[in-house]
């Protein structure tokens, strides 16, 4: 019983001592130990194990036992010590709580202390300072009261005096007085509702009123509206006037300038009246003469009369030029039919020359609804006339070298007075548009007449093609006029300028470039009997001459010229020109125009070396190609296209080196051009026996040669060809060396004869094919079979995007087109 009790006591025991994973953890960290028996997981079989390994250890098992035995003994003493230590906490905890409580209590009585003091010394405070603020209220008002009083008795004062020196005319001392007056009153706004200080708020108006209108008397009686006479110097009187003017109202001011600038401009309206000889546009320089003439008068005579703020100066000269402008134009429609180009002109050089005077005298303030306030920076310059300082030796030379878009110099600051009077003309501008027509209808129909009388460019071999002369004096004429038409207008007179330029850049593209092309008997695309009958008699095509080949590429290097140029003008034109304006600015068909020219005349070049290798070509297909024995060099007919080319390419490659793009597309349509005609005239030569395919092989391969060869021959710089033009050359030839490696395959097998062509031109084209067997010189009847084999042997076509691509295999090629048109002509030649 006593042995189950045990057991029972030592399971509820390892029950209670079952502690969390979390409580353990705690306790290892705050009590690390590396003893078994503080081991969570404590074995005691292990342990034992541990402590008597063999037999032989348990001779010790007496001295582990009192070893555990006095431990144990330790650890009761420990917890007795510790549980009688926690006896007393409680208790001294609660003393503890009942000490703080009683400190808490001492503190909030002192508190209450201190508040109490605290109110009891600012209530003392406001029982002090209560009679010293009565005292600063007191102080401040009185101090109000004295200042206002004081005020009072310097604004009675003051009015008293105004209204008596205003009667007695004392200007000078009024205007300081006024002043003073003024400001005392603005003190006393607040109290308007006292009678008294209204009442002399009105005398002070009353005064204001009495004295402008006494000024105004003054300058009337100074300066009489009737008759021309004027005093002979300023008056004191009045120019103490201008300063009391400036404190009045500001209409007050602007009557006595009004009144004083017509009365001094009436004599120029009697003088220039229209019905004058000197009101014309001949003698404008006198208008501009007189005004100055008097700026020099006034500032002698009345310069210090007038307040320099007031501008008086400017304002004369600005009232005149609004006057000068509307005489001008009055005068002008009256007599719209006298006027002329050279007199409408020298009025618009004489009149920009008087405001670009004004511009360096004047600051142009008074132009702003007459604010008197000086501009303090210019704003951005738009006048096109004071665009650069650049002489026209200087523009002209820029305009012969092309380059328009030449660094200019910084513009100078805008011109506040441009078109003050000048934009009287611009309505009469048409006269000078019309003028500039004429003279550019007669301009190109000198150059029409010296390019026949000097006739065509010498052959020129070392700086490229000449640039027609006739162009640089076209665009520097241009440049000259729109220089002068931007001075004169920078709106609709621009625009209608530039369609005369349109208009006169296509003529010269017509007429000087284009007429002058050298003529060929068969155009670019069609037939002529002439062309047909001379082919019919065997005779070559004519070729150009060495003067004719300079001539095309000269004109050439003019219309790049006057393309580049072109285009540059138009940017210039839209500069010059109101920005609302620039979109009406468009030269693009006139630069197509050029393109035009330059694809024609490139167009001359190819075919012209293009029929000199006609006769080989033809020689080639007329060759008896089965009975060629042995392979040799290559052939004559190769010879002689070698010899055209070196004849013609070194010329047209000379004449153009100063536009080499252009010379580039020349090799590129000739090459795209000759190697088709090639090929057609290839399929011509049949029967061919395996040494003619091989001897036609070499050929093609020479001419291959020679053709990625063809920009750099005969020159002794040597370039690397473009590599678009070499592309175009090996993939040309390259398809002509296959046609003879399919012609010297053997036709048998057939399977393997069809598929090494399938392989070798991946062309379906069934008339391709028949061809190739034509050239085999093979019997109808083994051809239809081999048709019919390369029919089945056909790729199927792809669906999809793919099946576009291998139609377009099926369609004519350039080779089959050609023939066509061959088979045209010898229709048209029997008939004939």
């Amino acid at each position: 019983m006593m042995e189950e009790e045990d057991l029972e006591f030592v399971e509820e025991l390892e029950a209670v001592l079952q502690l969390t994973p979390d409580v353990q953890l705690a306790i290892e960290q705050v009590f690390p130990s590396q003893d078994p028996l503080d081991r969570a997981d404590f074995n005691a079989v292990e342990y034992i194990n541990t402590l008597f390994p063999t037999e032989q250890s348990l001779a010790n098992i007496d001295e582990v036992v009192n070893k555990i035995r006095l431990k144990i003994r330790r650890l009761d003493d420990n917890i007795r010590t510790v549980v009688r230590g926690q006896t007393n906490v409680g208790q001294d905890g609660r003393q503890a709580l009942e000490e703080a409580q009683k400190a808490i209590q001492q503190l909030f009585g002192k508190i209450k202390d201190i508040k109490d003091k605290a109110e009891k010394s600012e209530q003392m405070v406001k029982e002090i300072t209560r009679d010293i603020k009565q005292l600063d209220h007191a102080k401040r008002h009185l101090t109000t009261s004295i200042t206002t009083l004081n005020h009072l008795h310097m604004l009675a004062g003051g009015v008293d005096s105004l209204e008596a020196m205003t009667r007695r005319r004392q200007y000078g001392e009024v205007a300081n007085l006024l002043q003073g007056v003024m400001n005392v009153l603005e003190h006393f706004h607040k109290y308007m509702g006292i009678p008294q200080i209204r009442q002399l708020s009105e005398r002070v108006k009353a005064a204001q009123t009495e004295l402008g209108q006494q000024i105004l008397a003054d300058f009337e009686e100074a300066f009489p509206s009737q008759g021309t006479k004027r005093p002979g110097g300023p008056s004191n009187v009045l120019r103490d006037a201008c300063l009391i003017a400036n404190i009045l109202d500001p209409r007050i001011k602007q009557e006595i300038i009004k009144k004083f600038i017509k009365q001094h401009l009436s004599e120029y309206l009697v003088l220039f009246q229209e019905n004058q000889d000197v009101a014309w546009l001949d003698k404008i320089d006198r208008r501009y003469a007189w005004i100055k003439r008097q700026l020099v008068d006034y500032e002698e005579k009345f310069g210090r009369m007038f307040p320099r703020e007031w501008y008086m100066t400017e304002r004369i000269a600005v009232e005149f030029c609004h006057v000068t402008r509307t005489e001008l134009a009055k005068i002008m429609r009256t007599r719209a039919k006298e006027i002329e180009v050279k007199l409408l002109l020298f009025a618009i050089q004489r009149t920009t020359n008087f405001e670009g005077f004004l511009a360096k005298r004047f600051s142009g303030c008074t132009l702003t609804d007459g604010a008197l306030k000086k501009l303090e920076s210019p704003p951005p310059s738009t006048n096109p006339f004071l665009e650069d300082e650049s002489t026209p030796e200087m523009e002209e030379l820029a305009m012969e070298k092309g380059d328009l878009d030449q660094p200019k110099k910084p513009k100078a600051p805008d011109n506040p007075f441009h078109g003050i009077v000048s934009k009287c003309f611009e309505p009469h501008l048409y006269v000078y548009i019309e003028s500039q027509d004429k003279n550019l209808g007669e301009l190109i129909d000198r150059f029409v007449a010296d390019f026949k009388a000097q006739g065509p460019p010498k052959p020129n071999t070392d700086e490229g093609g000449a640039v027609l002369p006739s162009c640089a004096d076209l665009f520097v004429y241009y440049k000259k006029c729109m220089v002068q038409c931007s001075q004169l207008s920078t709106g609709e007179p621009m625009i209608a300028l530039s369609t005369i330029f349109q208009k006169y850049l296509r003529e010269y593209a017509w007429k000087i470039l284009s007429g002058n092309l050298p003529k060929t008997t068969s155009s670019s695309g069609g037939l002529t009997i002439s062309s047909l009958l001379k082919e019919k008699e065997g005779s070559e095509a004519a070729k150009f001459t060495l003067e004719e080949l300079c001539l095309i590429c000269s004109i050439l290097s003019t219309a790049e010229y006057c393309l580049a140029t072109t285009q540059q003008l138009e940017e210039k034109l839209k500069e010059k020109v109101d920005v609302s304006l620039t979109e009406r600015i468009n030269l693009t068909g006139e630069m197509d125009t050029f393109s035009t020219v330059i694809s024609n005349s490139i167009q001359l070049l190819v075919q012209d070396l293009d029929a000199a290798c006609d006769p080989a070509l033809t020689a080639m297909s007329k060759m008896q190609w089965q009975n060629v024995e042995h392979v040799g060099d290559q052939s004559p007919y190769v010879t002689s296209v070698i010899l055209h080319i070196k004849q013609n390419v070194p010329i047209i490659r000379d004449n153009l080196a100063s536009t080499r793009k252009y010379f580039t597309q020349f090799c590129i349509k000739f090459a795209n051009s000759f190697i088709p005609k090639f090929i057609t005239h290839l399929f011509k030569c049949k029967p061919i026996s395996m040494v003619g395919a091989e001897q036609l092989l070499l050929d093609t391969h020479s001419l291959k040669m020679v053709l990625l060869d063809l920009p750099s021959i005969g020159s002794q710089v040597v370039r690397k060809a473009p590599a678009s033009y070499t592309k175009i050359v090996v993939k040309g030839m390259t398809r002509a060396e296959m046609i003879l490696k399919v012609v010297m395959a053997p036709h048998e097998p057939s399977v393997v004869f069809v598929d090494n062509y399938i392989k070798l031109l991946t062309d379906c084209n069934t008339e391709t094919f028949q061809k190739i067997l034509d050239m085999k010189g093979l019997k109808r009847s083994e051809q239809s079979s081999m048709l019919e084999l390369f029919r089945q042997r056909l790729p199927t076509p792809p669906a999809g995007p793919e099946a576009s691509s291998s139609l377009s295999l099926l369609a004519p090629t350039p080779e089959q087109e050609s023939s066509r048109i061959r088979k045209l002509e010898k229709l048209i030649k029997k008939r004939l």
